[in-house]
């Protein structure tokens, strides 16, 4: 007998076939990767756009292009051949809401560091990843730690689970960059995408608190690891495999949330 929450499955599976295209995608930071074929450019343009994703989605597609602006066209190439003088100065009169240009500056130098050490992001991000894991978290920590090093000059770009954050942005980064369908390019091997996390905010909390995924009031990690344990029992190989169609849900005015809390059988509040 399936459960209340696998009960979810099918109309899950109608929304992610009738959502999770590329027309949909528009206004997404993600459109950004699109513009990219080599996995070395795309996991940095995905790491920039994935830290911008605060506030108004407007202006983080403006944050996102005056940062590529000032990159060459091959931002890995740029990462890794700059100094760290070289990216401070670049993006030294940058800003996005709560966040600098010196905390911009520090994240790719993070970066940079990791790129030169061990040959990419996702390359880093793998050797940290263990057949014990049961979510990409310890990983996801390690990885945190390094793009931020011990400065702490990356300010709110970069958060950890260590201490207690949902990791939003992060989350949202190693989506796109793992998995690989219609909408997420990824290019990312050897993290299975059964360990990701949902990246979870106050919009996909809503729409979880509406399904009844969980009942925190707020995005923390042991909501979203709650929230991810929930979709694992629809889609165990792939638990983010319905968050772009999800989002969409309140966000595109083309869209129907009330109607699709309705098909799951959620009495309207």
């Amino acid at each position: 007998m399936r459960t209340a929450v696998q009960r979810l499955g099918d109309p899950l599976e109608e929304l992610y076939t009738r959502y999770n295209r590329r027309r949909y995608v528009h206004p997404d930071p993600l459109e950004f990767l699109y513009r990219y074929e080599d996995p070395a450019d795309r996991e940095i343009v995905g790491l920039v756009a994935a830290s911008l994703a605060v506030g108004r989605v407007k202006t983080i597609l403006r944050s996102v292009s005056a940062v590529l602006d000032r990159m060459t066209s091959h931002p890995a190439r740029f990462i890794v051949d700059g100094s760290r003088q070289d990216l401070a100065s670049r993006f030294s009169d940058f800003g996005h809401r709560f966040l600098t240009g010196e905390n911009l500056g520090a994240l790719l130098c993070g970066a940079r560091s990791i790129i030169r050490r061990h040959g990419s992001l996702g390359a880093f991000f793998a050797t940290k990843v263990t057949a014990a894991d049961e979510t990409v978290l310890p990983a996801l920590g390690a990885f945190a730690e390094e793009l931020s090093g011990d400065t702490g000059a990356c300010g709110r770009m970069v958060s950890n689970p260590c201490g207690g954050s949902a990791c939003k942005k992060l989350n949202l980064f190693l989506r796109w960059m793992v998995r690989s369908d219609a909408v997420d390019p990824g290019g990312w091997q050897g993290i299975p995408t059964a360990l990701l996390i949902v990246p979870l905010d106050t919009h996909m909390l809503r729409i979880s608190s509406a399904l009844g995924l969980t009942e925190s009031r707020y995005p923390t990690r042991a909501a979203a690891l709650e929230v991810t344990a929930a979709f694992r029992q629809i889609a165990p190989a792939d638990p983010v495999k319905y968050d772009f169609a999800l989002t969409r849900l309140g966000i595109r005015a083309d869209t129907d949330l009330d109607g699709f809390l309705r098909h799951c059988g959620v009495p309207p509040s």
